[in-house]
């Protein structure tokens, strides 16, 4: 079994971990940095359960060798909360419309539709459901999840555009 000694940020900190190199990046996160929201679904890359962010764009993590994370930023759902344990306005928006059930897909569908709520542009809800097409929901009609992305992205863009208006 060889191992090799991987260096990356994970959530804002600097990690080192000695990994198989046959190891996922899910398994790295799960079983090193204990992050249960990097959940176990498919291990085939088709549920988007184990999603997170690397470098800014999702990735299934469980099709992602460890090793290539080398030097590359990781975030993951326990990343959006601040200091003091408040979470952030997707995670609240996902509450306030109902698009959280059973909760297995929640992190995934999170952690990709992060790219669309950063974003200073909004996009269409038939452009929303492709960016997240590949995260699979078997409790609810995708149409909560839609809602709080979308009313997400919506307040993001208004705060910004305030913003601007006031310098």
């Amino acid at each position: 079994m060889a191992r090799k000694l991987v260096t990356c940020t994970i959530n804002g900190k600097k990690r080192e971990h000695s990994v198989d190199i046959r190891s996922s990046l899910s398994d790295m996160l799960r079983g090193e940095e204990g992050l249960d929201s990097v959940k176990h679904g498919c291990d085939v890359g088709e549920c988007g359960a184990c999603t997170v962010l690397i470098d800014g764009q999702p990735f299934n993590s469980c099709i992602y060798l460890a090793i290539w994370a080398e030097g590359k930023t990781i975030l993951t759902l326990e990343g959006l909360s601040d200091t003091k344990g408040t979470i952030s306005d997707i995670q609240q928006a996902f509450i306030d419309e109902g698009a959280v059930q059973c909760g297995f897909c929640t992190p995934g569908f999170i952690m990709s539709s992060l790219p669309i709520i950063d974003s200073d542009e909004a996009i269409s809800r038939d452009e929303i459901r492709k960016q997240i097409s590949g995260n699979l929901c078997r409790c609810t009609g995708y149409e909560n999840i839609v809602n709080a992305i979308e009313k997400t992205q919506k307040k993001r863009i208004e705060e910004k555009k305030a913003s601007k208006e006031q310098e």
